[in-house]
């Protein structure tokens, strides 16, 4: 006993000495000091690249390559100016309307659609992506992941001394996704001044990054039904922080005396003409209870109490206890039986039932099985429905003793899948930005009259151009409404 006891403290201490050579060989590019960091730049890059493809994947690209284009010219310009200029940065769009922006390491960063429409200048634009510059120069998500691996190093450490704590050492497991991590105020704060530096070191006038802030703070943050978090829970708001980036940018534009720093408002309005705002119900949409989705010609009912999230890779919805769940999803399978098969081989589910079906007219296979994890038993309803050349997956899952409360919801919902003819359902167009210019000098309420912008909408409007109602905007002025 004593001769494993001293065994386990052996491998504690190589595994500690190994940390500190780490400690010893990682220095940061931005402050020149020594930190724990257990990714190399290699490690980071690859990191980046397993992320970005689940991202995409997950979320989804903008179909825009012009606009796509223009971000990545303007971003791989800035990226020479950062700290870590020879990284090879990657510039995207993501098909959301959610309100964010976020880096991955090795230089992955991401805008959505929803960010860009309230965007209002090339300046703003500037500000955010020198902002998530920052992030990935001074390595805060590297950071995050190392310091999340040393903390799961600590749990292996106390398993291997203790025999009843090994039971609870999954608890700090790290999450793969690296843009759901909340960054600290210290981080903020560094990432603001780099945002700074970087944007003015790029000819832009950084004061719109506070203007840009301003507007966030106007925004009434989502009530999260969107598995894509807002700025707003990933970027913690520091105290003072508008006055500290307008500080920073005295300074800055001192330093870099004779530039003429731009805003470059019409430039970047004239690019984002026509994107997309709010939900696209091309890509799907409920409409009283009814899933509608009009590229893929499908429909299905949303349960009552349950609340529905789409993302291109998935629908998912739960219930308000959150003890009960339906997951919608695409199968790599040629037939309904195989989908099924797949499912089985790939979760080591135990099969209770499984039988050949049809649901309206579609071929179909029905499974019922349960599932063991770490926390509970559960037990999953699945259909496998095949419609044209695809495989439509269903999955209803709750706990073992819970299951067949939801049991009929589940069989409803997944029974009542069908074909979608409707060609008012089909036909659909989302909501685009129009960019107009103003005839002559008015209040920003004026011109959205002479627009017709309903009444209920003008307030909305005015946050997403930056400004307020009362405000006066000058003849051959650009302002955005939606159409």
């Amino acid at each position: 006993m004593k001769r494993k006891f001293m065994y386990r403290l052996f491998l504690s201490a190589i595994i500690f000495t190994l940390i500190a050579w780490v400690i010893s060989c990682a220095v940061n590019p931005v402050t020149g000091k020594r930190e724990f960091m257990l990714l190399t730049e290699s490690d980071e890059i690859a990191l980046g690249a397993q992320t970005d493809a689940e991202i995409i994947a997950t979320y989804g690209l903008y179909e825009d390559a012009e606009l796509t284009n223009y971000i990545s010219t303007m971003g791989r310009k800035m990226g020479l100016v950062t700290h870590r200029p020879t990284l090879d940065y990657s510039f995207k769009i993501l098909d959301t309307p959610v309100v964010n922006a976020f880096a991955v390491p090795g230089g992955f960063v991401y805008f959505t659609r929803g960010i860009m429409a309230y965007l209002n200048d090339e300046a703003e634009l500037a500000g955010v992506m020198a902002h998530e510059l920052g992030h990935v120069n001074a390595r805060h998500s590297a950071q995050s992941y190392s310091k999340s691996q040393l903390a799961q190093l600590g749990l292996g450490i106390g398993a291997a001394l203790s025999e009843t704590f090994a039971q609870y050492a999954q608890i700090a497991s790290f999450g793969v996704s690296m843009l759901f991590l909340k960054f600290s105020r210290d981080n903020e704060r560094e990432a603001d001044a780099l945002g700074v530096e970087y944007s003015t070191k790029s000819g832009y006038n950084s004061t719109a990054m506070a203007k840009f802030f301003e507007t966030l703070e106007r925004l009434n943050p989502s009530s999260g039904q969107d598995a894509l978090p807002a700025w707003f829970s990933t970027h913690p708001n520091p105290p003072d922080r508008i006055k500290a980036v307008l500080d920073d940018t005295k300074k800055w534009q001192s330093q870099i005396a004779g530039t003429n720093f731009v805003y470059n408002r019409d430039q970047y309005l004239t690019k984002i003409q026509n994107i997309v705002v709010g939900d696209d119900p091309r890509q799907g949409y409920v409409d009283g209870n009814m899933f509608y989705h009009p590229s893929l010609k499908f429909q299905f009912p949303v349960p009552t109490g349950f609340t529905l999230n789409n993302t291109p890779s998935q629908v998912q919805m739960f219930n308000e206890a959150q003890d009960a769940i339906i997951l919608m999803s695409m199968a790599n399978a040629a037939t309904p039986a195989e989908a099924a098969n797949a499912f089985v081989s790939q979760s080591q589910a135990t099969v209770q039932r499984s039988e050949a079906t049809t649901v309206n007219g579609l071929a179909a296979h029905r499974l019922i099985t349960t599932m063991q994890t770490d926390q509970a038993t559960l037990e999953i309803l699945s259909h496998f429905i095949k419609l044209d050349n695809a495989i439509y997956v269903f999955h209803g899952y709750s706990t073992l003793d819970k299951f067949n409360t939801y049991a009929t919801t589940f069989d409803n919902t997944m029974k009542q899948f069908k074909r979608l003819t409707d060609s008012r359902r089909i036909n659909v167009t989302p909501k685009k930005l129009s960019v107009v210019k103003v005839r002559s000098r008015a209040t920003l309420q004026n011109i959205f009259q002479q627009n017709s912008v309903p009444a209920n909408q003008m307030e909305s409007l005015a946050i997403l151009n930056g400004m307020n109602l009362s405000d006066l905007v000058d003849a051959n002025s650009l302002v955005k409404i939606s159409k």
